[in-house]
């Protein structure tokens, strides 16, 4: 396999950072046009040949599916260098990568990822849901940490290459989906503190199932006010990898003690609700639905943003706002979304040693939403935004 890592001539961090944070310029940047489109199929060409049928499934228990790694056939990989355009990537067989140890996603934590997946319908279609704005979130997010990042085309092309070189891996109906996994990291190495002279864009993929070890069980949330998520004018509103590995120690923690996840506290004042380790938070009280207002310490989740338009369509009035911890508290349901999590009820929160337990029903406001969000992904209810792109 071709190593990821090549050495590059320098170029002031300053002057590149200036340049990629000038609006004007990220704009002519991303939308140059690119042949990337018309030379997809020459990228998978030049993929070793896959040798599985089209129908063919992977041998997987497909009954017992949960949320680990199971790594499919191939991955994706593309390049910019010389602080140019992102190049035509291209398929190989997944596997280890070859990097400088002075690369800066290892020495400063210059990185996103994102997270999609692919679905399996009852007629053998392949779906995506929304990708678009996973590359649009994915440009935002570079734009904050001084990386370029690939077109919207580029990224939903690469997404869609991934997707079918690994098919086979694509649970049956109902089973499960394609977790897809794009990331961005700087790839070329740098000593001193400053962006990157080289850039890497991978995708690898993997079957899941469901997030939470409870499976479709209601969860049981605790409320974290020592450790923070992310602060006021740091990177909680990007999908940056450095905003997972201080969520450990609390989570860690928080399972130990039989939680479900950890929900954090915004880190001024300890009083309003931000987001759990990995997905949103909603509440209902009195048929109104309200969710935490992004204020770039949230990350704007594009399930969160698909059951907001959801809900508002169905008549539910939906008030993005700051939630004091006492709202939660005195809500009559809540729930998480999130890519991986799905629509995810709650059960119990806990907050300062004292516990509240929730309503569990079928006429959960969160199971209807859920409901609505499964069947546009399996093509039982109509899709009136156009969210999901064909693949196959």
């Amino acid at each position: 396999m071709t190593p990821l890592y090549i050495s590059f001539k320098f170029i002031p961090n300053t002057i590149f950072c200036t340049y990629l944070q000038n609006s004007k310029t990220l704009a002519s940047l991303f939308t140059r046009a690119t042949r990337f489109a018309t030379q997809a199929a020459a990228a998978l060409n030049s993929c070793e040949p896959s040798t599985f049928s089209g129908d063919e499934y992977a041998d997987v228990d497909w009954n017992n599916l949960g949320f680990g790694l199971m790594p499919s056939d191939y991955m994706y990989t593309m390049k910019c260098s010389d602080y140019e355009n992102f190049q035509q990537g291209k398929l190989s067989r997944y596997g280890n990568i070859e990097m400088s140890p002075s690369a800066g996603v290892l020495n400063y934590g210059q990185g996103l990822f994102e997270g999609t997946k692919a679905y399996r319908r009852e007629n053998g279609g392949l779906f995506l849901f929304r990708p678009e704005q996973n590359a649009m979130r994915m440009q935002i997010g570079a734009e904050r940490m001084c990386m370029p990042a690939p077109s919207v085309e580029q990224f939903v092309d690469a997404v869609k290459q991934t997707a079918l070189a690994n098919r086979r891996w694509i649970p049956p109906p109902g089973k499960g989906s394609l977790y897809i996994r794009p990331l961005l990291m700087g790839s070329g190495p740098i000593l001193g503190l400053g962006p990157a002279p080289e850039y890497t864009f991978l995708i690898y993929a993997s079957p899941v199932g469901n997030y939470f070890k409870e499976g479709t069980a209601p969860l049981n949330l605790y409320v974290e006010d020592e450790f923070f998520r992310s602060s006021h004018g740091g990177v909680g509103g990007v999908k940056s990898i450095t905003n997972y590995a201080p969520v450990l120690k609390a989570q860690g923690r928080a399972r130990s003690r039989g939680f479900s996840d950890v929900l954090y506290l915004n880190s001024v004042d300890k009083r309003n609700l931000e987001e759990a380790s990995s997905c949103n938070i909603f509440i209902v009280k009195d048929g109104v639905i309200s969710t935490p207002k992004p204020n770039g310490s949230i990350l704007k989740g594009i399930t969160r943003k698909s059951i907001i338009d959801i809900a508002r369509d169905l008549g539910y009035k939906v008030e993005e706002r700051s939630i004091p911890v006492d709202d939660l508290m005195n809500a009559d349901e809540v729930f998480c979304s999130g890519t991986a999590v799905g629509v995810a009820p709650v059960s119990s929160i806990t907050y300062q040693n004292k516990s509240v337990c929730y309503k569990m029903d079928a006429e959960l406001v969160c199971r209807r939403l859920n409901s609505t969000l499964t069947g546009i992904h399996q093509g039982s209810v109509e899709d009136k935004w156009g969210w999901v792109v064909e693949i196959d």
